[in-house]
């Protein structure tokens, strides 16, 4: 099987899943014509599609001097339309050597085109253990918070360092892994109905409070309107622990605690997941 992807695109629109020859020339033709109207570019990419995937993505950073290393990875498999849904840090079931081998090729993927800044190097963990390379993001992502949470370390200082001509604050050997740390999407969306967004009015708003263990990233208040033009994610809920199992017990907690009315969100298909 492979995967038709829009080049220019994200968050899984215009992907489609080919299983057949006989399938292909109508699943590009419907490709294109989503990614054209999605974002003005009908060129895509054709991938080998992997039928039972991890998605594991490395954080890198590189300074202006050449300097590269990585921030360990991430596992973002938990997903919906191909877009993430549940990420969390380090990825569980990697043993050390994996770890070490997935996180070389991201640093080496990052210095062969001279990158400076933040990026994530993303890949598809097979279950035979060979690992793809997928696409770099050149950015901070969403799931950023759970990578500052295990390692102690600001991202966004980071970055504003960087494009400063600072170098990097620290080097590979300064960067440790400390306990786990998940996080899930807060959306405004009906899981019950194939996850389709949730327009209107948030009448009502609690999130979690914020300690050591639970942060909050959120830009929506009570009041503001859940519009069809943008993502209808309302925050994120990232909870740290010593272990897995601790910081799973508080984002389970976390999630509780979300009451939200006027719009229908996944907060209780949260709790379940």
């Amino acid at each position: 099987p492979i995967l038709l992807k829009p080049s220019a695109g994200g968050g899984g629109r215009g992907m489609r899943l080919v299983e057949n020859p006989s399938e292909l020339d109508e699943a590009i033709a419907g490709a294109k014509r989503e990614a054209k109207s999605s974002f003005g570019d009908d060129r895509l990419l054709i991938e080998k599609y992997l039928t039972a995937p991890r998605h594991i993505e490395v954080q890198v950073f590189a300074d202006q001097s050449g300097s590269i290393v990585h921030l360990f990875e991430r596992d973002c498999s938990v997903q919906r339309r191909h877009q993430k849904i549940i990420e969390e840090a380090p990825a569980p079931y990697l043993n050390d050597a994996q770890r070490r081998t997935i996180a070389a090729a991201a640093v080496k993927a990052a210095g062969t085109v001279a990158y400076e800044g933040a990026g994530t190097i993303e890949f598809l963990l097979d279950c035979d253990g060979a690992f793809y390379f997928m696409e770099m993001n050149t950015r901070l992502q969403v799931e950023h918070p759970v990578t500052e949470m295990i390692t102690d370390e600001d991202l966004v200082e980071w970055q504003i360092r960087v494009a400063s001509g600072e170098n990097l604050p620290k080097k590979q050997d300064q960067i440790a892994i400390r306990g786990h740390a998940m996080e899930a999407r807060l959306y405004a969306e009906d899981p019950a109905q194939d996850f389709i967004p949730s327009v209107g009015k948030i009448d009502f708003l609690r999130l979690p409070v914020e300690n050591n263990g639970v942060r909050i990233d959120s830009g929506v208040r009570e009041g503001d309107e859940i519009t069809p033009f943008y993502d209808p994610m309302i925050a994120k809920v990232i909870a740290h622990g010593d272990s897995r199992v601790e910081a799973l017990k508080t984002l389970h907690s976390a999630i509780s605690a979300i009451r939200v009315a006027g719009v229908t969100t996944n907060s209780e298909f949260l709790s379940r997941l």
